[in-house]
């Protein structure tokens, strides 16, 4: 295994390196305050504290071999090849360490007793929380030449800790194994693809490290190896994997500073947004943090150094900004230290201070000599930043026409918005429907006081192919955007919103989920924060009407059709329509079946902040140029499609 000086520690790992904090009580009561939620995120959440231990482990230098188990009756299994808990009795608890650890919240070597220099997770939380959200846990600490194992139920020990067989003398590490809570949990089943993609950020994060990650469940068998001895530049390697990279090698910074390990990997392509994702030791950081503001001020500073000492920018011409040079570019900033500060209980933001000036100084220092050694890949990267610089300089006259005006400016919301009369935010929603046909119906049908209605004609722009003076010159986006009164970008103010629900109607077939991707497209790149906060939703009209003996009903699936038709019987007398589109609807269906808060069904669009790096490779491989990454998404994913219009 490949480890680091600076991750590594000499210190002793015993049972008085345990420290305790504080007791267990709440977490039973009030799970969203350690776990985020009681959702399927924080039901893998789980998952990720009780590998985050065994990660700590390996950036400890004491493990190279982690196995995740989805068991045949939807149990978790975690089994690695470290020390072991320790087994003995903590002096301070009266109990064996490892009881201590399960038992007791804030109880771990990660509190100052010299157990682990570097280590992520919830503050130390992890296992005891996994434990009192466990209908039962059970661990088992290989140790020399012993089995030590020990039971526990919602958060009790049934046994003391206990020898239960023999092993090899060379062999240790720990297994845990777990049951979620049902009474506790809104769904108890695990999803495979949603470990797989924090399984493989993992093993890209922590280099040299092998996560094996198994399905048993009947029907569901599967099994994936991650490994990466490249770390975090074969993650940019990877994210990137459906674009077209300006240069070949991805560029690479490490270094240590002020007891701060830096890592950071990036590559520009020939896309417009700027994918940059940080991590404090392991965990991701989707608000950044001194980080990530080490890192921009060093590339924006090193950049136009070399832009002007190689007069690619002359001494009157405006410098370059950070968002011109982070144009199409893919960057991963990780850093390790021993006391990380974060901003919340989930670690959203870093704060501590010395973060910024170690990755500050070591990119600063190292992108310097990259770009001398490099002329060519200076050259193309500045260009590049160049024709962002004027792209942007362009989109700015367009930009103030898209802003959101006071009444005394006099600018005028779109011509074709049928707004509501009602100017409450909370109170609003609007609808953006596709085609002047399904417009008509939704104006006539809507609640005039709170729904306002938005058509839009044909196919928005692409905006993952276009750049931002492209997209402010867009009819259809300005329209959007002044409707909603945020502005996009650094602009984007979300106290502004004039509507709490935007909703995206489209047809139930395929043209209707192209032009709903399109228009999250849109919303994910440029108003992230309408999806991160709840407010934007999809439609789902119904497929089928079906009428018998003046009674109606609407399926919204084959699923439902065939369950209504079974209830009510399956014979002549029976009036099937298949809806195409909106357009075929009447205003008074429109409303029954689609619009009318009482009885309408909306899927609220979310965004889980531990794997946008997936999220953003998704909607670049699906709306990007590249044809064979999008063909190689379609074959892994056509068998979960369950309604396909031809």
């Amino acid at each position: 295994m490949n480890t680091d000086n600076n991750t590594n520690t000499n210190a002793e790992y015993g049972a008085d390196q345990i420290q305790i904090l504080e007791g267990l009580e709440a977490v039973r009561k009030r799970p969203g305050m350690y776990i985020g939620s009681t959702s399927s995120r924080g039901l893998h959440h789980l998952v990720y504290e009780i590998v985050d231990n065994s990660v700590d482990e390996a950036l400890a230098g004491y493990c190279d071999t982690i196995e995740v188990t989805i068991l045949k009756d939807n149990c978790v299994k975690v089994t690695d090849n470290g020390r072991g808990i320790p087994v003995g009795i903590n002096q301070k608890a009266g109990l064996p360490a490892v009881e201590v650890v399960f038992t007791v919240l804030h109880a771990g070597g990660k509190f100052g007793g010299g157990g682990y220099k570097v280590s992520g997770g919830l503050h130390g939380v992890g296992a005891s929380v996994v434990n009192a959200l466990s209908n039962w846990l059970e661990v088992e600490i290989f140790h020399e030449g012993k089995v030590y194992k020990q039971r526990y139920e919602r958060g009790n020990s049934m046994y003391p800790l206990k020898v239960v067989g023999e092993c090899e003398e060379d062999k240790t590490g720990t297994q845990v194994v777990f049951s979620p809570d049902g009474s506790i949990f809104e769904d108890t089943v695990f999803d495979y693809n949603v470990l797989k993609q924090r399984m493989r950020e993992m093993a890209f994060l922590t280099k040299g490290i092998r996560i094996r990650l198994i399905d048993e469940r009947e029907g569901l068998e599967q099994e994936k190896e991650f490994y990466y001895e490249g770390g975090i530049k074969e993650f940019v390697t990877y994210l990137n994997k459906s674009k077209e990279a300006l240069y070949e090698n991805v560029i690479y910074c490490e270094g240590e500073k002020d007891g701060v390990y830096v890592e950071v990997a990036l590559q520009h392509n020939d896309s417009y947004n700027d994918a940059t994702y940080s991590f404090v030791n392991n965990i991701t950081t989707p608000e950044g943090g001194t980080h990530l503001a080490g890192f921009r001020n060093a590339l924006t500073k090193t950049f136009n150094a070399y832009a002007k000492n190689n007069k690619i920018l002359k001494d009157n011409e405006t410098a370059l900004s950070g968002e011109d040079i982070r144009e199409g570019m893919t960057a991963v900033i990780s850093v390790k230290l021993s006391e990380p500060q974060f901003e919340g209980q989930t670690k959203q933001k870093l704060g501590n201070s010395e973060a910024r000036g170690a990755v500050d100084s070591i990119v600063s220092e190292q992108l310097t000599y990259f770009l001398e050694q490099n002329p060519a890949v200076a050259k193309a990267i500045c260009e590049k930043s160049l024709l962002a610089q004027r792209a942007r300089e362009a989109a700015r006259k367009a930009r103030d026409l898209t802003r959101r005006k006071t009444a005394l400016e006099g600018t005028s919301l779109p011509g074709k918005l049928a707004d509501c009369s009602d100017k409450d935010p909370k109170n609003c929603e609007i609808f953006i429907v596709e085609g002047d046909s399904a417009g008509g119906s939704a104006k006539t049908a809507r609640s005039r006081a709170t729904q306002a209605i938005l058509p839009l004609r044909g196919k928005i722009l692409n905006v993952e192919k276009a750049r931002l003076d492209k997209i402010y010159g867009n009819a259809e986006i300005k329209a959007m955007i002044t409707a909603f009164g945020t502005g996009i970008h650094e602009d984007f103010d979300i106290s502004k919103l004039r509507y709490h629900k935007i909703i995206i109607m489209t047809d139930a077939d395929v043209d209707g989920a192209h032009i709903s991707t399109l228009m999250l497209t849109f919303l994910y790149r440029f108003m992230p924060e309408l999806i991160r906060q709840g407010y934007v939703y999809l439609a789902k009209p119904p497929l089928y009407k079906i009428e018998k003996n003046k009674k109606v009903w609407y399926a919204y699936d084959d699923i439902e059709l065939n369950n209504i038709l079974s209830e009510i019987g399956r014979d002549g007398n029976n009036k099937i329509q298949r809806y195409k589109g909106l357009g075929e609807m009447d205003s008074e269906q429109l409303w029954e079946t689609t619009m009318d808060p009482e009885t309408r069904i909306l899927e609220r669009v979310t965004i889980d902040d531990t794997s946008t790096s997936e999220i953003d490779l998704t909607f670049t491989t699906l709306m990007g140029d590249k044809v064979e990454p999008r063909r190689e998404f379609i074959e892994a994913n056509a068998q979960y499609v369950q309604n396909l219009d031809v």
